[in-house]
């Protein structure tokens, strides 16, 4: 009889193992709510934009769990501290493995584990990410700008996150991923505002289920072809303005790149890296500036970043 891990690990649709997790959180009381869906989107959209070599079930089920026995109260800071480790060691009861387990302990840095899991850093950087631009009690939600500002400058600055440049990347190409209902809105500013309107859970991973995964799916490969074609058409710019071939020999040298073209997916995908590779160098100038960063951080605030 197969145990709990090896059901939620089988199911490949990841909107059916959201309600396989819900129902799980109905039943036993572990913590699952409508933050919990957004940042299994999150994620998923990251993986997929990103093309990061991760087993992306296994990052997508961790996601779902990693926070399983946390509690949302604030003012109890001791339990903060403690949630990621305790959630590991409740999953450990239901059949997953130490490796698994690990990757979800991972969500944060209070164990202080050594030799990191790489899912863990994709799961830390989309929880603080989600976290911050949600509204909660103590205070409204940050913009995306904002939150990645925090990021960079506070919450991560003095760790090492594989992948934290990676997802600022993301990040911003999502602002030119918009999603139409009565205006354009930025996909991720539209997946925060179903958060946090949604009445429940449950009608929120139905709304992404029927309708908004796989426009986002459709959105953001459309947003990928985009930077590569961009990419192909500026280098074949400088590439003309230095050619000195006759025009004959220009078209024959097309014609034979078109023929070679056999799969034009792979090409793009390929020059999709090679951009995000170009702008991860250039990172640190294209991000935000230092009076932008003094800004945010320094902002007047009686609560704690998270």
């Amino acid at each position: 009889m197969e145990d709990f891990a090896e059901y939620i690990l089988n199911e490949k649709d990841y909107i059916q193992k959201m309600i396989i997790a819900y129902y799980m959180s109905e039943k036993t009381g572990i913590y699952f709510d409508k933050s919990i869906v957004l940042r299994v989107e999150i994620a998923r959209m990251f993986m997929n934009y990103a093309s990061l070599d991760v087993d992306q079930n296994k990052v997508l089920t961790a996601m779902l769990l990693c926070n399983c026995k946390k509690i949302d109260n604030v003012q109890k800071f001791d339990k903060i501290k403690t949630y990621a480790k305790e959630g590991a060691e409740y999953l450990a009861t239901l059949g997953f493995d130490k490796d698994f387990c690990k990757i979800c302990e991972g969500v944060n840095r209070y164990s202080e584990l050594k030799n990191r899991k790489k899912e863990s850093d994709i799961l830390e950087v989309v929880d603080q990410f989600t976290g911050l631009i949600l509204t909660r009690e103590e205070r409204d939600a940050f913009s995306d700008d904002s939150a990645l500002v925090i990021l960079k400058e506070r919450n991560l600055k003095n760790v090492t996150n594989r992948y934290l440049l990676d997802f600022i990347l993301f990040i911003r190409a999502m602002e030119n991923v918009h999603i139409r209902d009565n205006v354009d809105v930025p996909v991720i500013r539209k997946l925060a505002y179903l958060t946090e309107r949604e009445p429940n859970t449950k009608s929120l991973i139905a709304k992404l289920g029927n309708r908004y995964s796989i426009e986002i799916d459709r959105l953001i490969q459309s947003e990928i072809k985009r930077q590569a074609e961009q990419l192909l058409y500026s280098q074949k710019t400088v590439n003309d303005n230095n050619d000195t071939s006759t025009d004959n020999q220009k078209t024959n040298r097309i014609e034979k790149t078109i023929e070679s073209a056999q799969d034009v997916q792979k090409k793009i995908m390929t020059a999709h890296r090679y951009t995000r590779k170009l702008n991860k160098h250039n990172s640190n100038r294209a991000l935000f500036s230092p009076e932008v960063a003094n800004r945010v951080i320094n902002h007047d605030t009686s609560y704690r970043f998270d």
